[in-house]
């Protein structure tokens, strides 16, 4: 995976070829798309009218690209850029008389005659899947979301279903295209790998989008070979049922599972994710592969769902995988099916997420928190659920820290904060319940006092800045919360200074120099 790739012919940085934007390209004020395409999937954003971009550019190229910043650029604008417009934050869309480059239409995703895999910004998860599968028998160990666009997605590190199996997306990348803006304002176009601009390579291999360019293109030497087929099982847990102390026992034995045996490679084909909903209760859902592929030997998934026989799941299905009362059905699929069957888009709402990696199974003092504030009288919760997800296995390979900028390598859970809601009416309480909501999980003994109300220090691996939660801005080190307490800030600081001198390619929590 450490081998160059670039394409045929290519220069490593150059002057960009002038393109002209069409003209029906350019969506200001006055056009009727506007309304629509001033906002991502997150309706919060843009705040107010005032905040949002004066003009949003749809490019279908990587020459239109460069055109559109270069425009942006020469007329003093701030530039933000979308690709699935899935951004948990302002970022891109408050950006006041800016201009948001629209990249959903750079969405290719084809081979190189030479070998490997090209998948431009704008693809979505779900195409890219659908066309790696059919065409080249191949996949990305990328995200469930089908409709996340490519571009934020793998800049940010991007994770998924087979990524205890195969890795992160950006442990597979081996190049990328990126149009970089100098001092003196022009706009380079850059084909970076571990040979040219090594540094930028890194940076933009899990940094985040927003930081350093404009990506055009991701290319990959080579990408794991898609299963013809997958397990998916699970299990559920009523609220009437649940008293905290089962609750407790529950979430550490899901979380003591991959603290132990979840660490043997014969199981990194296992991914769970175990959602606590206020209105649906406890469930856990699993897919399963074998490391060689298959989906032949089900032991380890027997295995698992063992464990949680004793807290009496909810009456399931059976078949002859499991005997009745202990296992689920278990459902063979084929895997292209199964993956494009799981994740809609998430748009459609007002929203607001946060992140935590665990390093260790949770502590007493989380499961009550989290208790409290999904299943007790008088705490509103409504459009909200916590998703913990398995973590760990082949991204946990220790060399990755060096060659990435993801610095989360050491930990066995991710969790996700979601909230959803309707009306700006109720902004201000439902962001309020999710800060409270996760400020309690991580207060307390478990925590250090130098790191209290956030998930950093030994039971802990920080943040993901693909949730970005502009919460954590309010302690001076939130950098160490998403890019760990090493060396990879500063590092990230240098490629800044380098690579974005006049800071063009900014937000609250963007990369500062």
């Amino acid at each position: 995976m450490s081998a160059s790739f670039a394409p045929k012919g290519y220069v490593a940085a150059s002057s960009v070829p002038a393109s002209a934007i069409p003209a029906n390209s350019i969506v200001d004020r006055h056009d009727p798309r506007f309304e629509t395409l001033k906002r991502g999937q997150n309706l919060r954003f843009p705040a107010t009218d005032a905040e949002a971009a004066g003009q949003i550019i749809i490019c279908s190229s990587a020459e239109e690209t460069a055109s559109a910043l270069e425009r942006a650029v020469s007329a003093g604008l701030r530039p933000t850029i979308r690709s699935g417009g899935h951004c948990y934050e302002d970022f891109v869309a408050n950006n006041p008389n800016g201009v948001i480059l629209d990249l959903s239409t750079l969405n290719s995703v084809d081979a190189d005659p030479a070998g490997g895999f090209h998948i431009a910004p704008g693809a979505v998860l779900g195409e890219a899947y659908r066309t790696l599968y059919k065409r080249y028998g191949v996949t990305l160990p990328a995200g469930t979301c089908y409709m996340v666009g490519a571009g934020g997605h793998i800049s940010g590190g991007g994770y998924g279903l087979l990524s205890r199996l195969h890795g992160l997306t950006t442990d597979w990348l081996t190049g990328i295209d990126i149009l970089t803006v100098d001092s003196n304002g022009k706009v380079t176009n850059r084909h970076i790998d571990a040979h040219h601009d090594p540094d930028l390579f890194r940076a933009c291999r899990g940094a985040g989008g927003g930081n350093f360019g404009v990506i055009t293109n991701f290319h990959f030497a080579k990408l794991p070979a898609a299963p013809s087929e997958v397990a998916h099982a699970g299990i559920s847990f009523s609220w009437a049922s649940m008293t905290e102390a089962k609750f407790t026992q529950l979430l550490i034995a899901f979380g003591d599972y991959w603290a132990t045996r979840g660490l043997e490679p014969d199981t990194w084909g296992l991914f769970a994710f175990l959602s606590l909903n206020p209105g649906e209760g406890f469930n856990i859902h699993t897919q399963f592969i074998n490391p060689d592929g298959t989906a032949n030997d089900l032991s380890v998934l027997h295995e698992f769902f063992d464990r949680f026989a004793k807290f009496e799941p909810d009456p399931p299905e059976t078949s002859a995988h499991g005997a009745p009362g202990k296992l689920p059905r278990i459902n063979l699929r084929p895997w292209l099916n199964a993956t494009l069957a799981e994740g809609g888009s998430g748009g459609g709402y007002r929203a607001k997420y946060k992140s935590a990696y665990m390093k260790q199974t949770f502590t007493p003092a989380e499961c009550a928190a989290i208790y409290k504030y999904l299943n007790s009288p008088g705490i509103d919760a409504h459009g909200s659920f916590l998703s913990i997800d398995s973590y760990g296995g082949a991204i946990n390979r220790p060399e990755r820290i060096l060659d990435t900028a993801t610095a989360q390598r050491s930990s066995i859970m991710k969790l996700q904060w979601q909230c959803y809601w309707r009306g700006q009416d109720e902004d201000a309480g439902r962001i309020k319940f999710m800060d409270e909501f996760f400020t309690a999980v991580y207060t307390g003994p478990h925590v250090g006092a130098e790191y209290q109300g956030t998930p950093l220090g030994p039971q802990h691996e920080g943040c993901y800045m693909n949730y970005a939660d502009v919460d954590m801005l309010r302690y001076p080190f939130w950098p160490q919360l998403f890019y760990g307490t090493g060396s990879l800030y500063p590092f990230l600081k240098q490629v800044k200074q380098r690579y974005d001198p006049n800071n063009i390619f900014h937000s609250s929590m963007s990369v500062r120099a």
